[in-house]
C-alpha cells in the first residue's frame, strides 16, 4: 500500500468521525445529552423517562423540545401588592384544608395556574403547555402542580394523600410568588422555599 493510498484512507475515516460528531452534537442539542438533562431537570426527568416507557432517546428528544420551546421564557415579575393577594388567597384555601380538603387542593391547583399565568407562562387553559414551561423553570416543583390536579380530580385520595399534595403545590407555589422565581432552574437547582408554611403543610419528618 503506498503512502499515498494511507493517507487517503486516513482522511476519510477522519471525513467520517467528524460527520459522526457533527450529527452527534445535532442530536444532543443546545441541552447537551443525558447526562446534562438529568442534572437539569432532576426527578422531571425521571417522571419524563417513565412517560416515555423507558425510551431513553424519546425522553431526552421531549425534553430538548421543551427547552428550545421555553427555554427563553423571562418570568415576569410580580407586583409587592400582587403577591400580598396571592399569598393571602393561599392562606385562606390552607385554613379551608380541615373543613374541605378536596375543594382545598382544587383552589390550590388552580391558583397555581393564575399565578404562572401572571408571571408570564401559558395560561391555566392549556394545562400541558404550561407544566410543560414550568418544567423547564422549575423542574424540581413542577410535580406540585400534578400533583395538586390529580388529588383534586381523585375520589378515593385520602385527607392524608390530598394534606401531601398541597405540601408539594406549595412548593412550587412559593417559587412562583418569591423574589428569585425569575431564576431560571439551571441557575438555582436545589431546594425549594421554606416561607410563610403553616403547621397544616410541615413535611412528614421535618423539625421544624
Amino acid at each position: 500500500m503506498s503512502i499515498l493510498t494511507t493517507v487517503l484512507i486516513i482522511a476519510a475515516v477522519l471525513v467520517v468521525l467528524l460527520a459522526a460528531g457533527v450529527l452527534l452534537r445535532a442530536r444532543m442539542g443546545p441541552s447537551g445529552g443525558t447526562r446534562s438533562l438529568k442534572r437539569r431537570f432532576g426527578p422531571e426527568y425521571d417522571r419524563t423517562l417513565a412517560r416515555h416507557g423507558g425510551d431513553g432517546e424519546a425522553a431526552d428528544r421531549d425534553l430538548r423540545e421543551r427547552t428550545e420551546r421555553y427555554g427563553h421564557l423571562k418570568p415576569l415579575p410580580l407586583e409587592p401588592a400582587v403577591r400580598e393577594q396571592y399569598t393571602a388567597q393561599w392562606t385562606t384555601l390552607q385554613e379551608r384544608f380541615v373543613d374541605a380538603p378536596r375543594q382545598a387542593v382544587a383552589d390550590a391547583g388552580a391558583l397555581i395556574g393564575r399565578v404562572a399565568a401572571t408571571r408570564g407562562f401559558p395560561d391555566a387553559d392549556r394545562p400541558e403547555e404550561q407544566l410543560d414551561a414550568l418544567s423547564v423553570h422549575h423542574p424540581r416543583q413542577v410535580e406540585g402542580l400534578r400533583t395538586a390536579r390529580r388529588g383534586a380530580d381523585s375520589e378515593s385520595a385520602s385527607t392524608e394523600e390530598l394534606r401531601e399534595a398541597l405540601v408539594h403545590a406549595r412548593a412550587l407555589f412559593d417559587h412562583l410568588t418569591t423574589a428569585e422565581s425569575a431564576t431560571v432552574a439551571t441557575a438555582r437547582p436545589h431546594g425549594t422555599s421554606g416561607h410563610r408554611r403553616g403547621h397544616l403543610l410541615k413535611p412528614k419528618g421535618s423539625g421544624a
